[in-house]
């Protein structure tokens, strides 16, 4: 008989051995190939406080990374390693670190021979390299999850027992599934008071739209006791955990012990696994006819063909089943099998699909590039209106890897560390790195292998890896870098691969700002030189300076997001500054347009005369309503900049909804006939529309009424060769011109209809329990003054919507909780009716979504746990600006005079 890695088919004690850390395994031997087959790259998401950091630190410990079990009240966890998260007991930033599973011991079968060999052993039977990046679980942290789910190949959820499916939780499961990444959900804090399972799986399927395949059921002493243990429902036995206080013994009892002892517990898993097979049934044909091929027997069907199932329809996008497993990491109750999941259901990374390229204009996809034969010529324009030239397959061979940076950190000890995902070939010690964003090609001195804080140098990082490479002085956050063979440090790849990108991740507009202003001017340069490093660890924050006032404004997406950069900025870099109250970050927009108007510069820059002119107007541009409002990505590929149809033009889109359209004539640089106007030698026309367009973004900065920046504007700028280039033109020259264009039309038309103040709005989706939810909506819609769009019970199909997800409607898997198979909770009220979600109607759990002004939901968590008991949460994203009432306006301004 097989013997299953994790723990014994047959019911005998197990206990797993803490072993010493192993940086190296057997698998260290094996061809790039298999090592990507044996390699999981997973993330653990979900809510604050569900309990992410703590079921980490028991997955080092049982793998042997670790010799004890890290606390985060105590502040001694390894992935959360920060001052600031050991102080307020919370993860900031996502952590990446690796371990084998299981540990790597001379008991461990040897490797397969061929890929074919997985099929007869379950995964978990042979050592894995696992990549698990844990994520924070914070609203105002948002980004740090996106940037860490471009790169996993799976993700684990947790969800707390007792709250169940809260806010952050759905909006990153959402996000999850924009990516099509497979997700298993772990139901954590099972031993608490007022957990509830069942409660929890259906608010599963009814928030998160999928069917919950229950893959283990809780095991309560006595039936309504303490939580001790599992029922499996794959492989029919039940799992108590005994002995050390550590979680490392448990015990496996077979169906005839368990019918014996505990006949409820029994029947129980049977009714699980008849529930199981049949929903699996549903999306996997292979599972009809194993339910045939062992004569309709439920009970019958091995094991293993339960989990290829299962791995089948989870790999499925998108995916409709999820698997539920039960524990307590707290108690150290569950996390084995939590891992042998990882490796059993979620994907390696030659089972995902292959990343979305831009090459050029052409998209496609990397795997598509790469297998391109020499008769496959990839277009690949290079300048507007030239015919594009061809790619050539020996170029293609040449390209040796294909990397991307998702995350830049800076390490007291070692510098700046650049995280990247290695998506083709192999990235070895000492390779120029060619950044196709930036245009520069750097050396990777050296490659580190992570564990959280610790590090290990490795000779490459290959496919499917993720990896550190310490040393780079310009990679960023969402750079791709790529190894093309031959290459030198100042050269470039031929061909038009210098343009090969992976798909960005979007950082979305910032909401809140704060000041910064050094002690003294000996101070200012370190003080810059410490922004500069925290804006590149963090893309979300930006910097931007008043040129009236000279203050440095740093902008962030929430007030403890700034708080933390404020304190890393202060603590951690040691930088002597004044930080200014937190604000909010306002709009102004104009009410008329304007008639052109024709700006001529004439000044001298360096010593030498500088000519210029443009033509410039603006328009206001009309809002959308609340219920036009477009979903995320929508607003993403808005945000893009875009050009026109029109060859002799060119339109730039910005994140305020701004739009800058330049008109010009048919330009040359050497013709100068009839038909096209000679361009001065001293510019190009890119050269011209970006200072054209730098200049109008610089005026836009600022605004006509307060000098706030503007928003839903258009800018039209006309270019006229004749009266508007002369040879003494230069591109600092235009943007001045463009800039005093463009300032001047603003202040005409405030002049004409005084200008609008807009404020941000968010989208707030907020948990209360129904006996809360009268006060929470009355204070919102009258107390703060917003707009609520929906009350939904955890049961309506909707509910899932309003996580901030950007999916359509019509792709998302509707579930009835009534029809979803649970075990029965033993602390249930009895009122609970199958078809809610197990709670007593004070209790049922409601969601609220509305539109509120950003300034009303500053400190608003305290005030919601205040008028619910503690019990109320939420979670919200910028959803657009509004204009103020007059009324309105005025308060706000009156306030911002007092701390002027």
């Amino acid at each position: 008989m097989l013997v299953r890695w994790a723990w014994c088919v047959r019911p005998v004690a197990r206990r797993y051995v803490t072993l010493p850390r192993r940086l190296l395994s057997s698998q260290a031997q094996l061809d790039p190939q298999q090592l990507s087959r044996t390699t999981r790259n997973i993330g653990i998401i979900a809510h604050i406080d569900a309990g992410k950091t703590t079921t980490t630190e028991r997955m080092l410990y049982y793998s042997g990374y670790t010799r004890r079990i890290g606390d985060v009240d105590e502040g001694s966890t390894v992935t959360d390693f920060l001052p600031a998260e050991r102080a307020r007991g919370i993860t900031i930033q996502s952590a990446a670190i690796t371990f084998h599973w299981p540990p790597t011991t001379q008991q461990t079968p040897s490797q397969p021979s061929t890929p074919t060999d997985f099929s007869l052993i379950p995964r978990s039977s042979i050592s894995h390299n696992i990549n698990l990046i844990d994520t924070p679980g914070h609203a105002d942290f948002t980004f740090e999850v996106l940037r860490s789910l471009r790169v996993l190949d799976g993700a684990v959820c947790i969800l707390d027992g007792v709250a169940g499916v809260e806010a952050q939780t759905e909006k990153v499961w959402t996000q999850a599934g924009l990516y099509h990444i497979p997700r298993i959900i772990f139901v954590n804090k099972l031993d608490r008071d007022g957990a509830a399972f069942s409660r929890t799986v259906k608010e599963i399927g009814a928030r998160l739209h999928g069917w919950p395949a229950v893959c283990q059921i809780p095991w309560w002493r006595g039936g309504n006791g303490d939580f001790v243990g599992v029922g499996d429902v794959i492989y029919l036995q039940g799992l108590l955990w005994q002995g050390a206080a550590d979680g490392s013994q448990l015990k496996a009892y077979s169906m005839q012990e368990l019918e014996a002892s505990d006949k409820n517990f029994a029947a129980e898993i049977k009714k699980a696994r008849v529930t199981l097979v049949e929903l699996l049934s549903e999306y996997d044909d292979a599972m009809v006819e194993l339910f045939l091929e062992h004569d309709e027997d439920h009970l019958a069907i091995p094991g293993t063909q339960i989990i290829q199932s299962l791995r089948r329809t989870v790999l499925q996008a998108p995916q409709s089943i999820i698997p539920v497993f039960a524990g307590a990491s707290f108690r150290n109750i569950g996390v084995q099998p939590l891992l042998d999941a990882i490796v059993d259901l979620l994907p390696s990374p030659l089972e995902r699909p292959s990343p979305e390229i831009s090459l050029g204009k052409q998209t496609s996809t990397l795997s598509q590039l790469l297998s391109s034969t020499p008769n496959t010529k990839l277009p690949v324009p290079i300048r507007k209106h030239q015919a594009p030239t061809p790619l050539k397959a020996p170029e293609i061979r040449n390209l040796t890897a294909c990397a991307l940076a998702f995350k830049v950190v800076n390490d007291a000890k070692r510098g700046i560390l650049v995280y990247v995902r290695v998506y083709s070939g192999s990235i070895d010690k000492g390779s120029i790195l060619y950044n196709t964003n930036l245009h520069i090609a750097e050396r990777a001195p050296r490659l580190l292998k992570m564990y959280a804080n610790d590090a290990v140098e490795v000779d490459s990082i290959t496919s499917g890896q993720i990896g550190v490479i310490p040393g780079l002085k310009h990679a960023r956050t969402g750079d791709t870098l790529i190894v093309y063979k031959g290459l030198s440090s100042k050269s470039a790849p031929p061909g038009g691969l210098d343009s090969l990108q992976l798909r960005p991740i979007h950082v979305p507009p910032p909401v809140f700002f704060t000041s910064i202003e050094p002690h003294s001017l000996s101070e200012q340069k370190h003080v810059q030189e410490s922004l500069a490093i925290l804006l590149r660890e963090d893309p979300s924050l930006h910097l931007s300076v008043d040129e009236e006032s000279g203050q440095t404004h740093l902008a962030g997406m929430g007030d403890l997001h700034l708080e933390i950069a404020r304190d890393r900025l202060l603590n951690d870099f040691k930088a002597k500054a004044r930080i200014g109250k937190i604000e909010i970050g306002y709009r102004e927009t104009i009410s008329t347009a304007t008639t052109p108007y024709t700006h001529h510069l004439e000044k001298m820059i360096a010593g030498k005369i500088a000519k210029a002119g443009i033509t410039a107007s603006v328009s206001p541009i009309e809002e959308e309503s609340p219920a036009d409002t477009k979903t995320n990505g929508e607003r993403e590929a808005a945000a893009t900049n875009a050009e026109d149809s029109d060859p002799f033009s060119t339109t730039y889109r910005t994140d305020s909804g701004n739009t800058i359209h330049i008109a010009h004539a048919p330009l040359s640089r050497h013709d100068s006939s009839a038909h096209k106007l000679h361009i001065p030698p001293a510019l190009t026309l890119p050269s011209i529309l970006s200072a054209l367009h730098a200049g109008a973004s610089a005026s836009l900065a600022r605004g006509p009424l307060n000098n706030f920046p503007v928003a839903n504007t258009h800018i039209q700028l006309t270019l006229t060769p004749s009266s508007h280039l002369s040879p003494e033109t230069t591109p600092a020259a235009l943007s001045m011109a463009a800039r005093a264009a463009v300032t001047t039309s603003l202040q005409t038309a405030n002049a004409g209809a005084k200008a609008a103040l807009l404020e941000p709005v968010m989208r707030a989706t907020i948990f209360v329990n129904e006996r809360s939810l009268g006060s929470v909506v009355q204070d919102l819609s009258s107390a703060r003054g917003g707009q609520v769009l929906s009350l939904d019970s955890s049961g309506d199909e909707g509910a899932g919507d309003a996580g901030g997800g950007g999916a359509a409607p019509d792709a998302l898997v509707h579930v009835d909780p009534a029809r979803i198979y649970t075990p029965p909770d033993p602390f249930a009220p009895s009122g609970a009716g199958a078809g809610g979600v197990g709670m007593g109607p004070a209790d049922t759990q409601r969601q609220i979504v509305a539109r509120v002004p950003l300034k009303e939901m500053v400190g608003y968590l305290n005030h919601l746990r205040a008028i619910t008991g503690g019990r109320g949460t939420f979670v919200m994203s910028v959803d657009g600006f509004e204009k103020m009432g007059s009324q309105r306006e005025r308060e706000v301004l009156d306030k911002m005079r007092e701390f002027a």
